[in-house]
């Protein structure tokens, strides 16, 4: 594992590595689900880790952005930004790990997609390492730039197959002073797509948060949690929904109340709880935080990070529960999810009394297929936020376009035409037979 301090020092590196034929597995908070951070069995790949370049560079509060290294880890850039009086938005799990690189490789998402977009829509400028050692420089502050292809979004999603990012250009936004926090139980039959619809058309838009968790979900992170809340689920699950403004002059409890009032009179809502402290706000964010530990604690699960449109949420859920019944009517589910993107996370509980790899391989052979099969009749992916490394490659050649993936290829193979930048992860470059 080598650790640059500098572009220089990566592009050097490179250089080095291309000279020799030696493959470069670029790291930065090493959080992947899907293997993208992980050499293969060749010892031919040597880890480029990224912790040590965590400057943050510049913060523009007039052009309302932040340049940083990749290596910075994004809760500091999140700090970094509250302290101008500003917002960096991308928030999610691991974000007191996961650093900026990463980030961009993967094309994180997060609670926060619904209002402000994945990263690649606050990416502003990039600055990266191709495989020759030539260095990408175009750490641009411009919202406008209509100068050619915008090169930086070929970074974005790429997982390191491209060359290593080494710093960015990142949008802020005007930081939240007040928050309208509500935990919604929902009605049998209640109607996500159309009760997401509604809030955001009432809300003016100030929708930041539209979190789906089922009721076995809260269950799961209850039991996890020694100060459990008093919040629980509907007949149909709950929703945690937040509205987030800068403005002094609008009153969100009052606007979320109205909102949710017509919820209810539409029969989609049992029951609805506004937080009315913090300690309230956060007691709900942390139930549904908890989540992922609680299934852990219950002998962990087989995950699917399934993303389909707003419109076949609920016939996603239908179908998919009626696969998991037909499959084995005693499994149990954890589903929850950033429902206001369209992204699930439908995860298998693995049962106590199994080995969990035979069991994670037997579902993933199988269950695991016909519900990727049916996100994909309506339109969804494999993939909503994890990405695709290594782990998943195969369903990328399985479910992707033939033509997307012959220009991704394409792609690939001019900007790595030896293949040293993360052989092995997301496409093989043109000319390479696939092993499987």
């Amino acid at each position: 594992m080598l650790k640059p301090t500098t572009t220089k020092q990566v592009a050097d590196i490179v250089r080095l590595a291309a000279y020799h034929e030696i493959g470069i597995v670029p790291q930065g908070g090493n959080t992947s689900y899907c293997g993208g951070a992980t050499p293969d069995a060749s010892g031919r790949q040597i880890v480029v880790s990224l912790e040590r370049m965590d400057r943050i560079r510049e913060i523009d509060p007039v052009s309302m952005s932040i340049s940083v290294d990749a290596g910075v880890i994004l809760k500091n850039v999140q700090d970094a930004a509250a302290a101008a009086g500003l917002l960096f938005p991308l928030s999610l799990g691991a974000e007191g790990s996961c650093r900026i690189g990463g980030n961009i490789g993967t094309n994180a998402g997060g609670l926060s997609v619904v209002r402000y977009g994945m990263t690649r829509d606050l990416l502003l400028g990039i600055e990266a390492v191709l495989s020759d050692g030539t260095v990408v420089s175009d750490m641009r502050k411009l919202r406008k730039n209509n100068t050619g292809y915008d090169v930086k979004q070929c970074f974005v999603g790429s997982e390191g197959t491209l060359g290593i990012v080494t710093g960015a250009v990142l949008r802020l936004a005007p930081l939240p002073t007040r928050r309208a926090t509500a935990w919604l139980k929902l009605a049998r039959g209640a109607p996500l797509a159309e009760l997401l619809a509604l809030i955001r058309r009432e809300s003016a838009d100030l929708l930041t948060t539209f979190e789906f968790m089922a009721a076995r979900s809260i269950a799961l992170a209850t039991d996890a949690m020694t100060d459990r809340p008093s919040l629980g689920a509907g007949s149909a699950d709950a929703v945690l929904v937040e509205f987030a403004s800068s403005s002094r002059h609008l009153d969100l409890d009052e606007l979320m109340e109205a909102v949710l009032t017509e919820a209810i009179e539409a029969g989609w809502i049992e029951d609805a709880l506004l937080a009315q402290s913090g300690s309230q706000r956060t007691a709900m964010w942390r139930l549904r935080e908890t989540i992922p530990e609680g299934e852990k604690r219950r002998n962990g699960s087989v995950k699917h990070d399934i993303s389909v449109p707003l419109s076949s949420i609920q016939r996603f859920l239908d179908l998919a529960g009626s696969q998991v019944r037909s499959y084995d009517a005693d499994l149990e589910l954890s589903v929850y999810g950033h429902v206001g993107d369209g992204n699930l996370h439908y995860n298998m509980l693995i049962p106590p009394d199994v080995d969990r790899l035979e069991f994670t391989r037997r579902i993933e052979g199988s269950l695991s297929l016909q519900l990727y099969d049916t996100a994909a009749s309506l339109g969804g992916t494999f993939s909503a936020e994890h990405g695709v490394g290594r782990f998943k490659k195969h369903l990328l050649e399985r479910y992707g376009d033939v033509g997307r993936i012959a220009a991704m290829r394409r792609i690939k193979t001019a900007f790595d035409p030896a293949d040293i930048m993360n052989a092995g992860a997301i496409v093989r470059p043109l000319g390479e037979k696939s092993v499987s």
